[in-house]
């Protein structure tokens, strides 16, 4: 296959990947309306888990047996799974999937705002810094609205996403370590501790056993987990050999009017003139942070 054909490929699965991780806004919106949150995040990442498993075993590759590397696994579980999968699926049974889409977006800003302030193996440069301080604007002008009327329960929920997209930057720095590993073992290893730990709580706190979820709501946690999470996962770590880190991460602004575009088709979603106007800042920030800046070639 040529160079050309290849890079087709890449661009056409970028945007598939962008459509999944878009489309999973509304499908937890619609999976939380009858399943509790925890109970919905531990279907998800088990049956993600599993599937991702069956697919390292299709490989022929095992996972790692030393106790060391499954606390590792636990731990990234805990920040890439359990605590913002949680969140935003608690989250969206008040705010909506296009304001949690927008929200959920700026993980490259704050995944920069982290290195430069602990491991800094990031260069500060100008452009950056004006990707960061539009995306805080942006941010501003989406919750601005709800902090003028006080801190009622929205705002709340919107802030939760926030906590949930820090704890996705630290996931993205703590899973540099990683490498070494076939990609796809920590993603299965970090799902399946994370159903570890929420099953169990879901089991305790939910009793899912006396639910009565809707059949939308079991078909969105089914399409949320095969398709925006398992096969998701499985793009996205395609992606990264051929496209590098910095050229899959670009998905984090394509996804954002594609997820608002879904909950306005799907859901009747409607943003106001304050927040399309962050979504215009957080966008540009977050194209600002990822497409690679062109090198000028040296004169001849």
């Amino acid at each position: 296959m040529s160079e050309k054909s290849n890079m087709t490929t890449d661009l056409a699965l970028l945007g598939v990947l962008a459509v999944l991780w878009g489309a999973s806004y509304t499908f937890i919106k619609i999976g939380v309306e009858t399943i509790p949150p925890v109970t919905f995040i531990a279907a998800r990442t088990l049956i993600a888990g599993t599937i991702l498993f069956a697919i390292i075993r299709w490989r022929g590759l095992f996972m790692p047996r030393d106790a060391a590397m499954w606390r590792r696994f636990a731990l990234q579980a805990c920040l890439n799974s359990v605590v913002p999968f949680t969140l935003i699926a608690a989250a969206e049974r008040s705010v909506d999937a296009g304001l949690a889409t927008i929200l959920n977006s700026t993980s490259p800003i704050f995944t920069f705002l982290l290195t430069a302030l602990i491991t800094r193996h990031e260069p500060v440069t100008t452009r950056k810094l004006i990707g960061v301080g539009a995306g805080i604007i942006g941010i501003c002008l989406v919750i601005g609205t709800q902090a003028l009327g006080g801190l009622g329960h929205e705002l709340w929920a919107q802030l939760a996403i926030i906590v949930a997209t820090i704890s996705y930057a630290g996931a993205a720095i703590f899973g540099r370590g990683f490498k070494g590993l076939d990609p796809m073992l920590p993603a299965a290893g970090s799902m399946l501790c994370g159903a570890l730990i929420l099953v169990p709580v879901g089991l305790v706190v939910d009793r899912p056993w006396t639910l009565t979820p809707s059949l939308a709501s079991i078909l969105a946690l089914l399409a949320l987990s095969v398709f925006s999470t398992a096969l998701a996962f499985a793009i996205y770590f395609r992606l990264i050999q051929s496209l590098g880190s910095v050229g899959t991460t670009s998905q984090a602004y394509l996804r954002v009017p594609i997820g608002v575009g879904i909950g306005a088709i799907f859901l009747g979603e409607s943003l106001g003139p304050t927040a399309w106007l962050g979504m215009g800042f957080v966008v540009a920030g977050v194209a600002a942070m990822t497409i690679p800046v062109r090198r000028q070639l040296p004169a001849s």
